[in-house]
């Protein structure tokens, strides 16, 4: 267990790179062999990739490592059981749906407090909801409320949110960090004022001590939280009294941190330091993200991507098990559609991608695109050169990117790659300056789909296939699962049969920990839970 002495990490090199033979789809959440007692106490040092940029819940930050602070400041409507998948209460004890999937009732608990001691009610889910709504754009939880119309607060515990239009997917929604219910104080802080977090008031079972931009997040315990979700483990106050989120970018240096005990748990483990931390006996939890996979996705805008030959050029020059075995491992599988296969409602595309270089090549032949002295296609005298726009957060993507590039010229295609931030990807795509994006999401839900791809969300794709836009909206209504299912099914048909993707890989979040480390877990959508649960054995 660490103290909350401040420290310097002082960097590790690690190179070897590990295969594994099989893997599961999750690693089990409790690392290490737990004593007779839990204790209660201390500080975890947990070591993270990025700066969370934002500390507002439904802000935009960076990624995973924003949500691994945030889910420790704010609770949810529900809890998604990582294991079962399952809808269960959190800080609603019940909840219910009409039959056309446009009103949802939840029942809140009467025994929950803000950390500024204010109660929980109704109203504050209509605030939280109805602010949401008023950041639009600013706000990466709009996404999650497409078609919502109103949050009546029916009494002080019961709440009712409409839709316009049907949203199927909400109740799951009410699970994700981004519709965290937030308090009174916070909707009264301008929405671009909270960043810092000093504004955030939630009922989670930390709250904001301090935060340093680009050094880190240091949370307290709540000695009063008493409405954990059962599968937590813990129906108290957090065991532990500190949890500090210390900013490390560099992957070797969080391996190394932690296999010298400097750290108690690090994220973001990259494929090629499992080996190191597996052979120091430390613990892995690692869990298969569901939602949109990894891959080549196209702005359609664009004059040259526009062309569905140029799109199964494109598909068909990539190889998904050479990216796959060289820039990764095993632990992560070879995606076969638009979603993974940890996600309701996956149906499996793969005979709709084969690799054949040759083909690609005809294809583009076929398309009047014709190979120069220089290797590079050209037509109507405009040579055949993309844009790529990509994430560095994740550092497998550059070496991924740099085969796919390659792969890509083999058949004439040249590829620039324009690498940046959260942010700045994100700039860059609401400018439409790209032809291609190499991005994921994650999410338990099929929906993720109509988030990603639908004209009536965010639309970054600039998609135009109403076809797809039909079954997208379509599965929405449908508050039958199976139904919904088939819909889905439908939908990752047509997203392959139009090249709207072309899937690559499936991610998977792996985190390191000490063996002293317990009650560390990923949720359903694969980030990390509440640690209301973690503890660490004594000293």
């Amino acid at each position: 267990m660490r103290t909350t002495t401040r420290f310097v990490v002082a960097a590790v090199a690690t190179t070897t790179v590990f295969a594994l033979a099989g893997c599961a789809d999750a690693q089990s959440a409790d690392s290490g062999e737990p004593t007779a007692t839990v204790v209660d106490g201390g500080s975890l040092a947990f070591a993270i990739a990025n700066d969370p940029v934002s500390l507002n819940p439904s802000g935009t930050g960076s990624g995973n490592d924003t949500l691994y602070v945030t889910r420790q400041l704010v609770d949810s409507l529900l809890y998604q059981n990582p294991e079962t998948g399952r809808l269960e209460p959190w800080l609603a004890s019940d909840w219910s749906g009409n039959d056309d999937a446009t009103v949802f009732t939840f029942t809140l608990r009467d025994d929950v407090t803000f950390s500024d001691g204010t109660p929980l009610t109704a109203a504050d889910v209509k605030a939280t909801f109805d602010d949401i709504i008023a950041a639009g754009a600013a706000s990466q939880a709009s996404a999650l409320l497409i078609g919502y119309d109103e949050t009546v607060a029916v009494d002080e515990h019961t709440v009712e949110v409409h839709f316009a239009t049907p949203n199927a997917a909400f109740p799951n929604s009410t699970a994700s960090v981004a519709l965290g219910i937030v308090g009174a104080a916070t909707v009264a802080t301008p929405y671009d004022q909270r960043a810092d977090g000093k504004a955030i008031v939630g009922t989670g079972a930390f709250t904001l001590g301090e935060y340093t931009k680009d050094v880190e997040t240091v949370l307290e315990a709540r000695d009063d939280y008493a409405w954990a979700p059962e599968a937590l483990g813990n129906d108290g106050a957090a065991h532990l009294d500190e949890v500090v989120f210390q900013v490390v970018p560099e992957a070797s240096v969080r391996t190394g941190s932690l296999t010298s005990e400097q750290v108690d748990v690090i994220g973001g483990v990259q494929p090629n330091d499992v080996q190191t931390i597996d052979d120091a006996g430390f613990p892995l939890v690692y869990r298969g993200n569901p939602g949109a996979t990894f891959g080549v996705y196209f702005n359609e805008s664009r004059p040259v991507v526009s062309d569905l030959a140029v799109r199964q050029a494109i598909a068909a020059a990539i190889d998904p098990e050479v990216v796959r075995d060289t820039a990764l491992n095993d632990l992560f599988a070879v995606a076969t559609s638009s979603l993974a296969k940890t996600t309701p409602g996956f149906a499996d595309q793969g005979d709709a991608f084969e690799y054949d270089p040759e083909a690609a090549a005809d294809l583009l032949d076929e398309a009047g695109w014709t190979e120069g002295a220089d290797g590079t296609r050209s037509k109507d005298g405009q040579p055949l050169s993309l844009k790529l726009a990509w994430i560095t957060n994740f550092g497998p993507n550059q070496t991924s990117l740099e085969l796919i590039q390659q792969q890509l010229k083999d058949v004439g295609i040249t590829i620039e790659l324009v690498g940046g931030s959260v942010p700045e990807f994100l700039k860059i795509q609401e400018a439409g300056d790209f032809d291609l994006s190499w991005q994921n999401l994650s999410r338990a839900d099929g929906d993720v789909l109509r988030t990603t791809y639908s004209t009536a969300a965010s639309n970054r794709l600039h998609l135009d296939d109403p076809e797809l836009e039909a079954l997208l909206l379509k599965q929405a209504t449908l508050a039958d699962a199976d139904a919904r299912d088939e819909v889905l099914a439908e939908a990752q048909a047509r997203i392959a049969e139009q090249v709207h993707q072309v899937p690559v890989h499936e991610l998977t979040s792996i985190l390191g920990t000490l063996p002293t480390v317990h009650g560390v877990s990923l949720g359903a959508d694969s980030r990390l839970d509440s640690l209301v649960g973690a503890w660490e054995d004594a000293e």
